[in-house]
């Protein structure tokens, strides 16, 4: 009643308070975050490791096991879930909710970097996502052109366009879709191989031991110095082909081109993605597990937009999938119900009191309410659906 009573006596003091309430709620709307469900995304990290052309169970014992062994006793663990794939392990960990992402990440990072002797030599070192591994993505884009093949469309994407949507805020990593990556690809002729008496060991060993960049040491001198390094010889497939493999019992050299087929191609050739016929990549972008799907959306869209302007000719980056149309359609709606909602309330207070003037004061308040009430809840940082109001 105190309020109420202050507002009819002082009927300006009560104005410039409405009007300050207005104030604070724009201003508290502009800052409040806004997502499609609450706030309660648990703090997630993925480790994935590649152990190329290793069966699911060898994954399992010489990779899947390790990790899982060495991560195991982190702070704050809630559970451990991991997936053991031809030629790849994902261990995916799942913190509790007071626990800090960038703390259980370094954790986790400490822990992975000792294991790395005890992993195979084939393996790939593992990669760190602040992240589900089995997160989806929230944003499509596709690198198309019409002068460029999947494989050179792939190479340009890995080099000048991953790292560059990797670094905004909120993306956790950055997949390449229908990715063809070079490779040099050595067909072996199994009937050449038995009748030279040359195993595909043979021809592993060879190319350990000659495909190698090693340093050479230093050439110093009263005023100058040299790093020394010998450069690799073989850069084509041509090259390759005069790879020695081994010496035959008669003394003759047995060059890889003599028993196999050798020529620069995909490094898959299981996936490809094309669109209206035409070769392309796609980079999916998957948010961070603490991330606004929004924000991120938003801020791939404006780099994609300053990319657009620098690619080459004939190149062009489009969009063609994006979960936060769902989301930005859904909160148009709630605007909609927030003013319809308004409409109705002042019709029913003219009905029932019967008069425009009695009718014009309470009619005020329900604005002033709608818009100062984002700055009680960005005071407060509850998280209830839609964090809007």
């Amino acid at each position: 009643m105190f309020l109420s009573d202050l507002s009819i006596r002082r009927p300006v003091l009560a104005t410039v308070f409405s009007m300050l309430l207005v104030v604070f709620g724009i201003i508290s709307f502009e800052r409040l975050p806004v997502r499609e469900y609450p706030d309660i995304d648990p703090p997630v990290v993925s480790v994935e490791a590649r152990y190329p052309g290793a069966a699911a169970a060898v994954v399992e014992t010489r990779v899947t096991q390790v990790v899982e062994d060495a991560i195991s006793g982190i702070e704050g663990i809630r559970s451990i879930d991991s997936v053991s794939r031809d030629g790849i392990s994902e261990v995916t960990v799942e913190f509790n909710l007071d626990r800090d992402l960038e703390a259980a990440v370094n954790d986790i990072r400490d822990r992975v970097s000792r294991i790395l002797d005890n992993l195979p030599d084939e393996a790939d070192p593992p990669e760190i996502f602040k992240v589900d591994s089995n997160s989806s993505v929230i944003l499509w884009l596709n690198l198309v052109s019409d002068r460029m093949d999947g494989l050179e469309l792939t190479d340009y994407a890995e080099r000048y366009l991953v790292d560059r949507f990797s670094v905004l805020d909120g993306v956790a990593r950055v997949f390449v879709g229908g990715a063809r990556r070079y490779a040099m690809r050595i067909w072996l002729d199994r009937q050449t191989l038995a009748a030279q008496e040359v195993t595909v060991a043979d021809v592993e060993q060879a190319l350990r031991n000659q495909n190698v960049e090693l340093p050479a040491g230093r050439v110093e001198s009263t005023r100058k110095e040299f790093t020394v390094r010998v450069t690799r010889l073989f850069n084509s497939a041509e090259d390759f082909g005069r790879l020695v493999v081994r010496q035959g019992g008669d003394g003759h050299l047995i060059l890889l081109r003599d028993v196999a087929l050798v020529e620069r191609g995909a490094e898959d050739d299981r996936s490809v993605l094309r669109g209206n016929r035409i070769p392309m990549v796609g980079l999916g972008i998957v948010r961070q597990s603490k991330a606004n799907t929004l924000d991120v959306a938003h801020a791939v869209k404006e780099e994609a937009a300053q990319v657009n302007g620098t690619l080459p000719e004939g190149m062009q980056l489009i969009q063609s999938y994006d979960t936060s149309v769902f989301i930005e359609a859904s909160i148009l709606e709630v605007y909609k119900t927030l003013a319809i909602t308004a409409v109705l309330v002042v019709v029913v207070l003219f009905l029932f009191l019967g008069s425009l003037r009695a009718t014009l004061v309470p009619a005020v308040t329900v604005p002033v309410s709608l818009i100062a009430l984002p700055t009680v809840s960005l005071h407060h940082r509850r998280n209830v659906g839609f964090r809007m109001s």
